[in-house]
């Protein structure tokens, strides 16, 4: 397990970035996350990714297939990939404070 600084505040990862704790995951960790994605302000486009990849995590245990990520955001996977370059598993998952998903490769 390594570790990141972001604007002071370290946190533990994996080898790729992944939050080890989800469990200190706040807007703020969000935003601090997600500028290591190559975003700089998020929009509420970017929140309501987010959060609906949190909530499907805190209540299943995983991540969502993104099929239904597009279903319940109501947001195109094109759109989502303008949101989060890296993809909705590499990207998104990681500013939702999510360990790496399964079958991300």
């Amino acid at each position: 397990m390594s570790e990141i600084t972001i604007q002071g505040r370290t946190f533990a990862v994996d080898e790729e970035g992944f939050l080890q704790k989800p469990e200190l995951w706040n807007d703020e960790v969000a935003k601090l996350l997600a500028t290591t994605e190559g975003v700089t302000e998020m929009s509420p486009e970017h929140w309501a990714v987010v959060r609906m990849i949190r909530e499907y995590y805190l209540e299943h245990g995983n991540a969502p297939m993104i099929r239904l990520l597009c279903q319940r955001t109501g947001i195109n996977l094109r759109t989502i990939f303008k949101l989060f370059p890296a993809g909705p598993a590499k990207g998104a998952c990681k500013v939702a404070g999510l360990p790496k998903p399964e079958g991300c490769v």
